[in-house]
């Protein structure tokens, strides 16, 4: 069987899982990637590129804002944190996908008896 996961299924919950991981704390890119694949148990990467356009978009919409961390050692971090819009947005989001998850399954798995058809 494969494990994969279509990278069409995954495209439109973006917003969603960054939203999901700065709800948790302020973060910055690459490790907001590494936690992606924590989160996935390493079955989805999200290619970079994809993560710093929705960074912008984010930020631009004002569901995120984003700042300079102050390293010690190293280059400086951008970090991002969620703002309330954010959380609101997320919040809607996670019931629209708990609602898709119940229609899905029964377009994907349901059977039709005479009465309904």
């Amino acid at each position: 069987m494969d494990r994969t996961i279509s990278t069409d299924l995954i495209r439109g919950h973006t917003t969603t899982i960054i939203l999901n991981i700065l709800r948790q704390g302020d973060s910055y890119g690459f490790d907001i990637y590494k936690k992606i694949g924590s989160l996935s148990e390493n079955q989805y990467e999200l290619k970079e590129a994809t993560l710093y356009t929705a960074f912008r978009r984010l930020e631009k919409d004002g569901f995120i804002l984003s700042y300079w961390g102050d390293e010690s050692q190293g280059g400086r971090r951008k970090y991002y944190r969620l703002t309330k819009l954010g959380h609101e947005q997320y919040e809607q989001n996670k019931a629209g996908w708990d609602f898709a998850k119940i229609i899905l399954d029964q377009l994907i798995k349901g059977e039709l008896n005479d009465e309904k058809a």
